[in-house]
């Protein structure tokens, strides 16, 4: 019997992955179909990357038009190797993101989370061009949103068909511990549960998706 072909899965792997926060700034807040829901959303990931050490690449459209990231998230720890730069492009990937990289102890990550706005829009941009780069890509669905809530579902079909791998931040949090024997599994399984009520309402109000149903995993 001949050994089964293995398969390229998308994975993540902690010490090479980065987490992607897309223009959450101040002028957007009423603009965004439940930006409420995203920073959110932003704020568990961020909390969680400050707890794993997992770097954080944040940009800001036009910040001196449309304002710095919202306070909620600005303020928020991170790790000492997150960074956060202007933009003028719609992509997050910059000529200084290359830069940034050989900062990081472990070099250019293999896997990124990108959460932010707007779908369509710069979201889309940014996974196509880390695609394309041969980076897989995160998006949590309870992570990103744009103006016209219509938008959104179809961003995420477009990206879902380019290889990007679109999924919740609860997924992906369990996905970066993989063991309840992590050192840091009660600190996220904490967080987990802290947002537990958050998560549920975001993913409802992002993706369409309800459920009320009780875990005692998390």
């Amino acid at each position: 019997m001949s050994a089964p072909i293995a398969t390229r899965i998308a994975r993540l792997d902690p010490p090479r992955t980065a987490l992607f926060i897309c223009d959450m700034q101040e002028r957007f807040t009423r603009a965004i179909h439940r930006f409420d829901a995203v920073e959110s959303t932003a704020a568990k990931l961020i909390k969680a990357a400050n707890t794993l050490d997992i770097p954080i690449w944040t940009t800001e459209q036009a910040p001196k038009s449309l304002g710095s990231t919202v306070p909620g998230l600005a303020a928020l720890p991170k790790p000492s190797t997150s960074k956060t730069v202007p933009k003028t492009r719609f992509s997050m990937v910059l000529p200084s993101l290359n830069e940034w990289y050989s900062t990081l102890k472990n070099g250019a990550p293999t896997g990124v989370v990108l959460v932010g706005i707007e779908s369509h829009v710069c979201i889309t941009q940014t996974a196509l061009d880390l695609l394309e780069q041969g980076i897989q890509v995160w998006i949590p669905a309870d992570g990103v949103s744009s103006c016209n809530a219509a938008e959104v579902p179809l961003a995420l079909a477009r990206l879902k068909e380019a290889g990007a791998i679109v999924t919740t931040s609860e997924s992906i949090l369990f996905e970066l511990i993989k063991d309840a024997v992590h050192p840091k599994f009660k600190d996220i399984q904490a967080l987990i549960k802290e947002e537990k009520a958050n998560t549920t309402e975001n993913l409802e109000a992002l993706s369409g998706a309800s459920g009320d149903g009780q875990c005692t995993i998390s």
